[in-house]
């Protein structure tokens, strides 16, 4: 092992030949010397070396199949079998797609996809999880948060920014990765008709995406806009990313509804043969719901690939809490086994928690909601409770915990 020693003239370092006289630290080796600059020097290699190998780099057979891909989303999320498998096959176009050869004249032009689903469905959850198994740059972005260049609110360009620092400004590794766009909705037309002010949160954030989902190249300041008007710009080609996006769109079941019972030709005339299943509108939604609800031509035509998740009912709210590999349940037991305890749930009490959920329509993130206001109290006490070795949380001690947080909701 390496021992610091005293400096010394004697002391020279094997790899840049410099002596501990010149104000350096040396670490000594069996048989050598190494200063302290050199060891900085290393470690800069060494990490960039390591990241640019863990970055996924598409080749050929190196591409996930859409198979594996499913397999792989399944093992997190529950349910959504449509959203997984248009999720799946369009991932591994756009990679195929990047590898491809530039032997002939056919280009293969990017595919971006629009999730459509109620708040706690798994729309987050489904594109995070397919850039983990690609091991690729991932960057979610709020939508709502973005205005028209000039206006208070963040520039398109951020959206850009958060994907170059998630990939620790690695812009090849960054023009490979994928941007989840969240509450894509909330920036739809906030009416039909033009008016003479400008929709800056709106319309105009639509028409500033337009680029960046195309494909071109974009100055993008790498610690955002406003705050560093003197940086440097760094040019990011986008031609290589790919956009999910995904809104909630409530309300439009009823345009979907509303175009089903009046079109008697063309799309919905193969549907007329079939029941209608209005549980489930979604299923049914095309770019004509879509423009209608607010979103631009022009940002649907970039937006090829539509699917939608279901609500979720109960049964698959009931396998979340327990099945998946990061299941809200067994997240929980980790947290307690890092204390030494045990903590066990009984089954009456998951079904209480999935009632609950159902009655508060929060899909997902309901459960947790739940389940953190039924634990907090255990966590706060336990830590410091070193007796107390193993947790089995019954039906009557989640009932009082839960109505009484519900309680101080209501006060």
């Amino acid at each position: 092992m390496a021992k610091k020693q005293e400096r010394n003239e004697h002391q020279i370092c094997s790899f840049c030949g410099r002596s501990a006289s010149e104000g350096l630290l040396m670490l000594r080796g069996i048989d050598g010397y190494i200063c302290n600059e050199c060891v900085e020097m290393a470690h800069d290699v060494l990490t960039t070396e390591l990241r640019n190998h863990k970055t996924f780099k598409p080749k050929g057979n190196e591409i996930p199949k859409p198979k594996e891909l499913k397999a792989f989303l399944d093992q997190f999320v529950i349910g959504q079998d449509d959203a997984k498998k248009t999720l799946s096959v369009a991932v591994y176009n756009h990679y195929k797609r990047i590898s491809q050869p530039l032997d002939d004249d056919v280009e293969i032009e990017k595919s971006n996809i629009l999730l459509v689903g109620a708040t706690g469905t798994g729309k987050t959850l489904l594109a995070k999880t397919i850039a983990k198994k690609l091991n690729v740059p991932f960057a979610i972005v709020d939508a709502t948060v973005l205005t028209q260049a000039g206006y208070v609110g963040e520039d398109i360009e951020s959206i850009l920014t958060r994907l170059l620092q998630n990939a620790d400004y690695d812009v090849e590794a960054a023009q490979r990765g994928i941007v989840f766009i969240d509450e894509i909705d909330k920036i739809a037309r906030k009416g039909d008709n033009p008016s003479i002010t400008r929709d800056v949160s709106g319309e105009g954030v639509q028409q500033g995406l337009l680029k960046l989902l195309e494909g071109s190249i974009v100055n993008v300041p790498p610690q955002g806009g406003r705050k560093h008007p003197e940086q440097k710009m760094i040019a990011v080609d986008t031609q290589n990313i790919l956009f999910i996006c995904g809104g909630a769109f409530d309300g439009i079941e009823q345009r979907i509804a509303q175009r089903l019972n009046t079109h008697v030709v063309g799309f919905v005339s193969s549907i007329a043969q079939h029941a209608i299943d209005r549980n489930h509108l979604l299923q049914y939604i095309s770019p004509q719901d879509l423009n209608s609800f607010g979103l631009i031509p022009e940002i649907i035509g970039r937006l090829p690939m539509i699917t939608y998740l279901n609500p979720l009912d109960r049964v698959a709210l009931r396998a979340i809490l327990t099945e998946p590999k990061n299941a809200i349940t067994k997240q929980y037991v980790k947290l307690f086994a890092m204390d030494n305890v045990k903590l066990t749930f009984a089954d009456e009490v998951l079904e209480y928690i999935v009632d609950k959920a159902v009655e508060f329509k929060l899909g997902a993130r309901g459960l947790r909601s739940i389940v953190e206001a039924l634990m907090t109290d255990a966590m706060f006490e336990i830590p410091s409770d070193k007796s107390v070795n193993e947790l089995n949380v019954t039906l009557d001690y989640a009932k009082e915990k839960i109505d009484r947080a519900s309680a101080k909701i209501l006060e």
